[in-house]
């Protein structure tokens, strides 16, 4: 006997959230909006507020027996289970509808009906989650670590509202108008831009650091494990004042008028922002009269747009993905401020230069005076500290990264970088001995021409084992990329810290679009540091870069084994992922490995013994000589023999000529 499900949190009882309760709310009463990003670290409740968002939610009028829950006003014209003459009307609850991270795409899309295939032998189809979700929510936990062909079609029918199927010998269009709701941690990776623009509001969380909040909020979950059905019960009537001011708030929005000077008003601020598009503009706009119904005032005014602006301009203002989320209040003020002006003035009292205003003067830069910080200019920083260590300096210019594709190089780990046999993504064919799954299509047409000769007599197919075939699957993969950099005192090691850690955030910005990773291991003083794990978070791969200090002596040896057991580490982790390691230094060693207390004496042997053990691993490698002054004595030379590495000469080295390296050795 199966047990009843449990009552879900109320949305009332979260506690905290107010930016992320709005953001939903807003979105329920005016879907258009485009849906809602939330991010924050982990246990922070993203999941529970989302959930809970269903409950209030109005039930929805569909067409009875209609899987793609056609409204009966409204009939889609298109849909696969019409023509709809003559409906029955149904009711049933807002659907929240859950896209897994390890979905298929046929469970996304939908696929051909395999049971009616096989026992009636018809073309039918089965819709998926996209069906499911029209007129209702589509929640993606962890929206960041979705695949990349799945987060593709999220983005068509997001952008159209309506899903298209074109597979397996079914050509299907159906209806698909949802709110799409992502959570994420960005400590697990950025969200691809064209997804993230997609989404209307965007909300930060962070646990509260008041103890009094955090007291309430075990106090409340605890009350709801002990007895959730009572505890529902108790917040059950506030959450029923959610559903009814949600109900007048849709009823109330038609009639909510956006007066042209607040459409002036967010129109300057979305300019003085610099955001790409028009988008922001209408979410902005959209979410100024959803909360203006909100409040259950008949007009927009100015607080309507700056709450708007706070929720839809955050993702947008990113020029790029370095930069911190988020907008500052006072800057959103000063922006609202001077917008006023703007909102104020009449649109046809434009200066000198008539409608276009083409009269107002240039700003006059014949002053020569510098608009900015020189690129030449270094960070003066005194050494602090026994060790003689000094910050780094700033880190060169990053560049855009050139598209890298290798063929043939077996299955890889899910990315965007490079071509690889794969047991998601798109199925090129069928065949009789390779790929991965049941090609459907290719197995009822291989044993279609025996049917006669097997004996069939009714409805279905007579199937043996010799027709199954299989689906040969293309799909693109990611690398590692680990670089090793000697951070002592010698030879201006600032000078290529600057360098490499412009070379590393150049490969990050690439990396957080195509799902590479990114590392970093420095070498000074008596030891090793892992700096930066392989990662794929901006954020948290740049502020390490930054914090990054030089001096000392040099561990060579240390900074070459800690590389090998990161990725011995990242393998275990990730067999199919393959890894580059980027070795920068000038061979000099004066630090040996230490074992059990006692040293070898001998630093560049210790080295050289290392850099074999890393061979032998075979794991790609190249070595940057750094080594300068009229008399040089190759030991970088003769690391990158004992690695089988591609050597660069320190004169050759720049953050664009290490990143061409990079691609280069990935060719290779």
């Amino acid at each position: 006997m199966s047990r009843p499900a449990l009552p879900g949190y109320p949305f009332a009882a979260v506690v905290g959230h107010a930016d992320l309760r709005l953001s939903l709310l807003l979105n329920a009463v005016h879907p258009g909006i485009g849906g809602v990003l939330v991010r924050g670290e982990k246990g922070t409740a993203k999941s529970t507020v989302v959930r809970a968002l269903a409950a209030l939610l109005p039930a929805a009028e569909v067409i009875a027996g209609c899987r793609f829950s056609c409204s009966p006003a409204a009939p889609d014209p298109g849909c696969p289970d019409g023509p709809h003459t003559d409906p029955e009307s149904d009711t049933r609850p807002a659907r929240l509808v859950e896209l897994p991270v390890g979905a298929t795409e046929d469970r996304v899309i939908g696929s051909l009906d395999l049971e009616r295939a096989l026992t009636e032998g018809v073309r039918a189809y089965q819709p998926g989650l996209l069906a499911a979700a029209h007129r209702g929510v589509l929640y993606v936990d962890e929206v960041n670590l979705l695949h990349d062909h799945l987060v593709d079609l999220l983005l068509d029918a997001a952008a159209m509202g309506r899903a298209h199927v074109e597979r397996e010998g079914v050509s299907i269009s159906h209806a698909s108008a949802f709110l799409l709701v992502g959570t994420m941690n960005p400590e697990e990776g950025e969200l691809r831009p064209q997804l993230l623009d997609r989404f209307g509001l965007t909300v930060e969380v962070r646990a509260a650091r008041d103890v009094d909040t955090r007291t309430e909020v075990i106090r409340r979950r605890l009350a709801y494990e002990a007895d959730p059905a009572g505890f529902a019960a108790t917040w059950s009537t506030s959450d029923a004042e959610l559903a009814t001011k949600i109900v007048a708030a849709r009823k109330a929005l038609p009639e909510v008028v956006l007066p042209d000077p607040e459409l002036r008003r967010i129109a300057a601020v979305c300019a003085a922002f610099d955001v790409d598009g028009m988008r922001a503009d209408l979410v902005v706009a959209r979410t100024s009269v959803a909360h203006a119904a909100w409040r259950g005032a008949p007009e927009v005014e100015e607080i309507d747009v700056e709450v708007a602006a706070r929720l839809a301009l955050p993702h947008r203002r990113r020029r790029d993905p370095f930069d911190e989320p988020g907008l500052d209040q006072e800057q959103l003020s000063q922006a609202l401020r001077d917008a006023a002006d703007e909102a104020d003035r009449d649109p046809d009292d434009t200066p000198d230069g008539g409608p276009d205003g083409g009269g107002a003067p240039e700003p006059d830069d014949s002053s020569g005076e510098p608009s900015g910080e020189s690129p030449g200019k270094q960070d003066t920083e005194a050494p602090q500290g026994g060790d003689r260590s000094q910050a780094a300096s700033r880190p060169d210019e990053a560049f855009r990264a050139r598209v890298l594709q290798i063929d043939g190089v077996g299955e890889g780990a899910p990315g965007r970088r490079s071509r690889s046999r794969a047991s998601g993504g798109r199925a090129l064919r069928a065949a009789q001995n390779q790929g991965t799954g049941i090609h459907v299509v290719g197995t009822l047409t291989a044993a279609a021409p025996f049917q006669h000769t097997r004996g069939r007599s009714g409805p279905g197919l007579v199937v043996r084992s010799g027709d199954v075939r299989r689906a040969v699957r293309e799909g693109r993969e990611s690398n590692l990329v680990l670089f090793a950099v000697d951070a002592s005192g010698s030879m201006a090691a600032r000078k290529r810290m600057s360098a490499v850690t412009g070379a590393v955030i150049s490969l990050l910005r690439d990396a957080y679009q195509r799902r590479d990773k990114v590392g970093l291991v420095t070498f000074r003083g008596a030891e090793a540091e892992l700096a930066l794990p392989p990662t794929s978070s901006v954020e948290a791969a740049v502020a390490r870069l930054r914090d990054l200090r030089t001096g000392g002596r040099t561990p060579l040896a240390d900074g070459l084994l800690r590389a090998r057991k990161t990725l011995e580490i990242e393998r275990m982790r990730d067999p199919r992922r393959r890894a580059l390691l980027v070795v920068v230094t000038d061979g000099r060693a004066t630090v040996a490995v230490n074992r059990g207390g006692r040293s070898s004496h001998d630093a560049v042997g210790d080295a050289v013994r290392a850099a074999a053990a890393i061979a032998a691993d075979g794991v790609a490698s190249v070595v940057v000589d750094c080594e300068s002054g009229p008399v040089r004595l190759g030991l970088a030379d003769k690391l990158a023999l004992a690695l089988g590495a591609t050597g660069l000469r320190l004169e050759e080295l720049s953050a664009d000529a290490v990143a061409g390296v990079v691609r280069a050795a990935r060719a290779a």
